[in-house]
């Protein structure tokens, strides 16, 4: 048995929501001398029988004559009751707000306190929507002279959360990750309790039998979660097994898995779960499961109008979005993998989507020799069997449909690459990709679109060029042709304003990014300087492109191209190579230095605090750079950090939810998607097993969010509902990056 501490049973209250809290305003009865109210200057407050009172000028603007008071402590999702009883001379209504203390000096509360000769009592009660240091604020300007006395002001906790809170505290009070922990890696559990001193917790086995113990250490308040939060360590116990749990009292975690094989599984799935997303294709019911069996989608078979002969946006619209830019051309651009729960085709998500599927594979040949990932028969997919690593062929399959989305040769813009495809109005849901009646359209060309094709065709051609040199040819040759195209026509931006017409914008108007990426798989693939002062002469050389706010996406794919120089630039000059290597070093140590602050282990911190769209990649694109940093040094430091960083994904998060279909306990299942719609058709099934959920989104962009979710702590801005799509939806570049983590963690043992 291993031992961790002394456990001691009953600490279920522990857990109980925070009792009513003291009061926030001091000496509100203005008795003592101890408030701290203050006013602005032509201001003078007195004090005088128990009262706080001020003489205020007549006209002016609202905020001209301001009192109130500062230090009042909130913690978002609970709610807050402020009293006072308050004397105006002459009556009248005071406008009143708590709010952020600082700039942008956002509102809490707004609402009017009515003040009378004789004194009203007042009280409301509100949310606190976020954990900055607030003021409770009184602008008195703009009305007509007269005296204002405040008395028995107060402002308490009623004990209670709202409805958003309690989604955090309504679940399992020890968070764990639901699929596992490594032998001989980190395992951390987080306890949601409200609780100041440590917490006793056992560990049992599938049996109940204790094999361990230990004690947690108080962690604090979490804003990202909105919980006071304990972490309990248990990363001695070293003993493989299933059905694990940590017990508390009365309170049990899910039960979780303890081995090396844990990620094996979630690698195929993965995967896989591209097979089903693919477009002009039938889906099989031998290959995919009877479930999701399905016609080929848009290989122009009514009711469907595309892929196959495709026209140029024509109209009014695209008049509105381009200002005089058509085309007289059609283009067959069946193929491809669809985008996300639409049925529409973007060529800037497709390209990085298919690049860390690529890099998958040529991290597997580089840094795992003899990984599954480089092999054929990994993956559910048609092409099983034909000798082609499973990961190559279904990358291919994106990389066809972007060279068909290439400007023909002799049309102008020869060379560039079509922004997307899509639908010319949004579809419903549900809706199967073969009954989509809408008329399908190729949108402008865009220098960003042709840059990240130039890129991923560069790499692809590295990449095949031993298993089939033919098309490793062809990409090399369109890869060079794009990168022509794209400087000679360097500001032709995708617009904003088309989100509305049956797709989504994927606006860019900042190429540089997309410029360094390109000339460093160029460089990468031939060796040509010419391409590597591209790549030096960008300001993006020396710059920190590695954020903890998210190390890269499709908008921002310069973090990507950094780590591909630090893994694949073996022929850099040996300084080069050495500061982009320790770049991503330095970037990963400060990744894992602020995942220890975490109390849920996220690698993950944006700058506002606030969880952005696709929140659960961002942290994805973070564990990658710690792979990176694995590979680069072998320290196991970043290794035992990109694992610890999955347990949120899987079940150590505010939500006690893992956003992995099929994995967990608990697991998101009603992700966004026309066909994966279960929860609008009970013929339709649920998400693939391995589909990844977009994750909590501060941003409540959808009615479910809207209605649901406001006032959440930003780890609790997730709702698992079809058409909560600001969170829950599924996406090609959700996916491809969990593809990537997974190989990571199945081959670094």
């Amino acid at each position: 048995m291993s031992r961790f501490g002394i456990v001691h049973a009953a600490v279920a209250a522990l857990f109980l929501p925070a009792p009513a809290a003291a009061e926030l305003i001091a000496d509100g009865r203005f008795e003592k001398g101890r408030d701290a109210f203050w006013a602005s200057d032509g201001l003078t407050l007195e004090r005088e029988s128990g009262r706080l009172c001020v003489e205020t000028r007549g006209g002016g603007e609202v905020w001209s004559q301001i009192i109130g008071v500062n230090g009042l402590k909130l913690m978002p999702g609970h709610l807050y009751r402020l009293s006072a009883k308050v004397t105006a001379q002459p009556a009248r209504a005071i406008p009143a707000r708590v709010q952020r203390a600082a700039d942008p000096w956002t509102a809490v509360a707004e609402f009017a306190m009515a003040g009378s000769p004789g004194g009203t009592p007042f009280s409301i009660e509100f949310e606190a929507s976020e954990a900055n240091e607030a003021q409770f604020v009184l602008p008195l300007g703009g009305g007509e002279a007269g005296r204002l006395c405040l008395d028995d002001i107060s402002l308490v906790a009623t004990g209670a959360v709202s409805s958003m809170a309690k989604r955090a505290i309504e679940e399992p009070a020890i968070r764990v990750n639901q699929l596992g922990y490594f032998t001989g890696g980190p395992k951390r559990a987080t306890f949601v309790a409200a609780a100041k001193r440590p917490i006793d917790f056992q560990l049992h086995d599938a049996k109940d039998t204790v094999v361990g113990k230990g004690r947690t250490q108080p962690s604090g308040f979490d804003p990202m979660a909105g919980v006071e939060t304990q972490v309990a360590d248990f990363s001695s116990f070293a003993t493989a097994g299933n059905g694990y749990r940590l017990v508390a009292g009365d309170w049990a975690s899910d039960r979780f898995s303890i081995g090396d094989d844990l990620y094996d599984r979630l690698r195929v799935d993965a995967l896989s779960w591209f097979y089903p997303q693919r477009s002009g294709i039938e889906i099989k019911a031998a290959i995919a499961g009877k479930a999701y069996a399905r016609s080929a989608g848009h290989i122009g078979v009514a009711p469907n109008q595309g892929d196959k002969a495709v026209a140029c946006l024509d109209g009014k619209q695209a008049e509105a979005l381009y200002s005089g830019w058509s085309c007289s051309y059609r283009l067959d651009v069946s193929g491809g993998w669809y985008d996300a729960g639409d049925h529409g085709k973007y060529a800037m998500t497709g390209a990085l989507s298919a690049a860390q599927l690529l890099a998958t594979y040529e991290r597997g040949r580089v840094y795992a020799t003899g990984s599954p990932v480089t092999r054929d028969g990994l993956s559910h997919i048609p092409e099983d069997g034909n000798g082609m690593p499973d990961i190559l062929d279904e990358a291919r399959w994106e990389l066809e449909f972007l060279l068909r989305m290439m400007v023909p040769d002799g049309e102008p813009l020869a060379g560039m690459v079509h922004h997307k495809v899509h639908d010319i109005a949004w579809t419903a849901v549900p809706m199967l990709p073969s009954d989509d009646p809408q008329p399908r359209a190729l949108y402008r060309p865009s220098t960003a679109a042709t840059l990240d094709v130039a890129a991923v065709a560069a790499q692809g051609a590295r990449l095949f060029a031993d298993q089939d040199p033919t098309f490793s040819e062809r990409l090399l040759a369109a890869a060079r042709k794009a990168w022509v195209a794209a400087n000679a026509n360097p500001a032709l931006f995708a617009p904003t304003s088309d989100g509305l017409a049956g797709g989504g914008d994927y606006d860019d108007d900042s190429i540089s990014d997309e410029l360094f990426w390109a000339a460093t798989e160029l460089y990468l693939t031939t060796g040509d300087e010419a391409y590597l002062d591209v790549v030096r002469a960008s300001l993006l050389w020396a710059a920190d492109t590695l954020s903890p706010g998210g190390a890269f996406d499709w908008r921002n794919v310069a973090g990507f191209a950094r780590l591909q120089l630090a893994l694949y630039g073996t022929g850099l000059p040996d300084g080069d190579r050495d500061a982009i290597r320790n770049s991503v070093l330095s970037a990963a140590r400060h990744f894992l230095s602020l995942q220890k602050t975490e109390p849920f282990g996220v690698v993950y911190r944006p700058e506002d605090r606030r969880y952005d769209w696709g929140s659960n990649q961002l942290m994805l694109q973070n564990i990658i750079v710690l792979s990176a940093a694995f590979d680069l040094s072998g320290e196991k430091t970043f290794l035992d950090g990109a694992r610890e960083g999955m347990d949120y994904i899987l079940g150590r998060n505010a939500l006690a939810l893992s956003y992995i279909t099929g994995y967990g306990t608990r697991a998101a299942k009603n992700q966004h998607s026309r066909w994966y719609a279960q929860q609008r058709d009970p013929q339709l099934p649920n998400p693939p097993v391995g589909s990844l959920a977009g994750g909590p989104n501060s941003t409540l962009v959808d009615d479910v969010a809207r209605q649901h979710l406001k006032g959440c702590a930003p780890q609790t801005c997730y709702a698992d509902d079809i058409e909560a799509y600001g969170s829950n939806e599924i996406a090609i570049n959700w996916n491809a990056p969990l593809v990537y983590v997974a190989s990571f963690l199945a081959d670094a043992r």
